[in-house]
């Protein structure tokens, strides 16, 4: 039978001292008796149903290392584990410090979220992938047996600011075509007409475009410099290409610079393009030179979309052109521009039930309680 005691001591904590396979075992707690006889109680209940281990000792930094490389970098993908690595080297471990795991407790990550939220250098949604990233850290250190309860479990995420959605229209984007150089021209035109993410378009091979089909084949991605699989397996897709792309990319391959990779879109020695170089050397020139306003080169994507919108394409249609997983993920960032068209709906049914002639009758009889 478990036999244990609640031992105050000369510092006016208490502590509680129980005995497992014969060894005795000491705990001091605080001076809150009650909370003392709760935690032996727990002890005993625990020893008694031969589930009692010893809490595990180690620092935060220490235990985020073994999570990301023992565990986590085996399981995602190169470009996750980079980002990852990031959220801890960046922020988490400098502000936990050498704090030990069992000290860390759900008001310290609530005063994290407060502390990076006040700060203002990242977005509230960003600040919602490091709740999310310590959850699952903290999750396996339960599994490990270095915590008996995940203190990050009921952490709540900063509500996400939303940001209004911009698009250029089809006048705008003749003027940025237009000042666009040269050089780059068939890499914004084919943002423009396909919507690929901008990792997609630097990865895109030539291999990858079906000239007969007219199709260009999405299978891989760029972040960071590194080549990876898309981010989901509705990424991987195939696009209609317009004539007027077919036509500029058979142009462009007879004039870019050799890519022993096969790259559409290489450098100037037809290696791996640099994202960030593009986008301050030559995206944003080239919308002030066009004298537009300052866009993210990802809203040429909703560019994409708003034109296909407004050419009233399926639905359906424009989810698998994105590569979204859920028509709902399509709805939901997308919906507002669909144009409205329930109006007649109520004609429509009753011409398809009764007939287009009871329709005209109805409206008929409607204009003359109007005019009455």
């Amino acid at each position: 039978m478990a036999r244990g005691a609640v031992v105050k001591r000369k510092s006016g904590n208490y502590a509680i001292v129980f005995w497992v396979d014969g060894k005795q075992k000491w705990k001091t707690l605080g001076p809150n008796k009650k909370e003392a006889e709760k935690a032996l109680n727990e002890a005993m209940s625990r020893v008694h149903d031969g589930c009692y281990s010893e809490d595990k000792e180690i620092g935060f930094s220490e235990f985020a290392e073994k999570w990301l490389f023992d565990y986590k970098k085996s399981r995602v993908k190169p470009a996750t584990f980079r980002f990852y690595s990031d959220i801890f080297r960046i922020h988490a471990n400098p502000y936990f410090k050498d704090m030990s795991l069992k000290r860390l407790k759900a008001d310290k990550i609530d005063a994290y979220v407060a502390f990076k939220t006040k700060e203002g250098k990242l977005a509230n949604k960003t600040i919602g992938y490091h709740i999310t990233v310590l959850k699952m850290l903290l999750k396996q250190a339960v599994i490990w047996g270095y915590l008996k309860t995940n203190p990050a479990q009921y952490i709540e995420k900063p509500r996400a600011q939303t940001k209004e959605m911009d698009y250029l229209r089809p006048e705008e984007i003749r003027l940025f075509l237009d000042n666009a150089r040269k050089e780059f021209h068939p890499f914004f035109l084919t943002a423009v007409f396909t919507g690929m993410r901008r990792g997609e378009l630097i990865a895109l091979k030539w291999s990858d475009i079906n000239w007969a089909t007219g199709n260009i084949h999405v299978k891989r991605t760029e972040s960071r410099g590194l080549i990876h699989e898309p981010k989901s397996k509705r990424s991987i897709r195939s696009i209609v290409m317009a004539p007027v792309l077919v036509s500029t990319l058979k142009k462009h391959r007879l004039s870019c610079p050799t890519s022993d990779q096969d790259f559409v879109f290489p450098n100037r020695d037809g290696n791996l393009m640099d994202g960030s170089h593009m986008y301050n050397r030559e995206f944003m020139p080239a919308l002030r030179r066009a004298g537009l306003r300052h866009i993210r080169f990802h809203d040429l994507r909703h560019t994409y979309v708003a034109l296909l919108v407004s050419q009233g394409e399926n639905i359906k249609f424009i989810q698998h052109q994105l590569g979204h997983a859920s028509i709902q993920t399509t709805l939901d960032r997308y919906g507002h521009l669909l144009p409205e068209v329930h109006n007649g709906v109520g004609n429509r049914l009753q011409e398809t039930i009764f007939g287009s002639q009871t329709t005209a009758e109805s409206n008929s009889s409607l204009e003359s309680v109007k005019g009455s």
